[in-house]
């Protein structure tokens, strides 16, 4: 297993031909965006969500594999099937308002501009694929292949809906790459002896040992590094992104997250260093640099430091704020942004001054 800035490019016998997506917590937020929905259909029988139970649950089973786990878990007085048909009107509700991960919808765009071949399998049902996609864009008609569960023998860990993608797509297993989240579909990718980018969720580390690659988010994917053609779209040092929105309390140059809603809320897979504008109130606009990082000692598991751009700027502690994350820069580094990095950290601030100028970088 290698981090981003280890991995020095894969085997040159074994170009990559075709890449197999992965899709609920890969390309598509729909865990932020149905948060809330077990907790109240739980509530309908009497039964209190147990965190520290869920925590330790494996994201990417089937539906079925799943339904099985909470009616015994929880004792329902239900089949699986039973509660599948009550529960899924209610996720269905929810699809509509999934995000793309961050640069998911770059990545998309690239592989159709430069005639990649490219797939979706996902454990997901096709019927459920179909629905969820349907929302973004242009998103079906990118992937030359598009399979669920219920179109194979049997879903991840196995590696069957990886070899049918390969299959459909003329593209033998050694030349194709997956990108996943969960450990059961980079086992089910590793059975297929494909190669493997892991872009795990925090309670998805086991992922580390069995990918070729770990990566935070799909931002830090370089195509080049596995032979494919590489982007053209970063403006001298930064990268303009689809806004990330955030909300919540200013403390102590963290932002401490708003728990109550789910859309100005930060996805798993966005860490590193960006920079956007910070909104206090209806006229007051700062232009910062934003560093996140992952902190296990914080319930979200990351922490949000807000640098102010500008040094004329000033700002009281304990402020509500809202943040409008529109540019990258890079992978997070820790190192480079603790006290002791004064000069790197200038270095940043002068980058996002001058990006934030520019009209790819307006405060929307």
């Amino acid at each position: 297993m290698s981090c981003c800035c280890e991995f020095q490019g894969c085997d040159k016998g074994a170009k990559v031909l075709g890449v197999i997506f992965d899709l609920d917590g890969t390309l598509l937020d729909t865990e932020r965006a149905s948060r809330g929905v077990l907790n109240e259909f739980l509530a309908r029988y009497g039964k209190e969500l147990d965190r520290e139970k869920e925590d330790k649950k494996r994201l990417g089973m089937t539906q079925k594999d799943t339904a099985a786990i909470m009616v015994t878990d929880y004792e329902l007085p239900l089949t699986p099937d039973q509660f599948i048909n009550e529960i899924t009107p209610m996720y269905r509700e929810r699809w509509a308002k999934a995000k793309a991960l961050p640069g998911a919808n770059r990545l998309i765009k690239h592989f159709q501009k430069n005639g990649v071949s490219v797939a979706l399998a996902s454990n997901s049902l096709r019927e459920y694929i179909d629905a969820k996609i349907s929302y973004h864009k242009g998103w079906k008609e990118s992937f030359s292949v598009i399979l669920g569960s219920d179109q194979v023998k049997a879903g991840k860990p196995s590696p069957y809906l990886f070899e049918e993608a390969a299959k459909k797509m003329g593209v033998d297993a050694i030349n194709c790459l997956v990108i996943e989240d969960s450990l059961v579909g980079v086992k089910a990718a590793n059975a297929a002896q494909m190669k493997i980018v892991a872009v795990p969720s925090q309670m998805e580390a086991d992922c580390n040992g069995l990918a070729n690659v770990v990566l935070h988010s799909l931002l830090e994917f370089q195509p080049e590094l596995w032979g494919l053609p590489p982007f053209d779209d970063w403006l001298d040092d930064t990268l303009p992104i689809e806004p990330i929105h955030l909300s919540g309390l200013y403390v102590t140059g963290c932002l401490e997250e708003s728990s109550d809603n789910a859309t100005l809320a930060l996805p798993d897979q966005a860490v590193g260093l960006y920079l956007g504008w910070a909104k206090i109130d209806t006229d007051r606009k700062f232009k910062i640099l934003a560093s996140i990082n992952l902190d296990f000692s914080c319930v979200a598991y990351k922490r949000t430091r807000v640098y102010l751009v500008d040094s004329n700027s000033d700002l009281k502690q304990k402020q509500k704020m809202q943040i409008s994350l529109v540019g990258y820069i890079r992978t997070w580094n820790n190192k480079e942004l603790s006290s002791t990095a004064f000069d790197k950290l200038e270095e940043y601030k002068s980058i996002a001054r001058a990006s934030l100028d520019l009209p790819s970088f307006t405060c929307l």
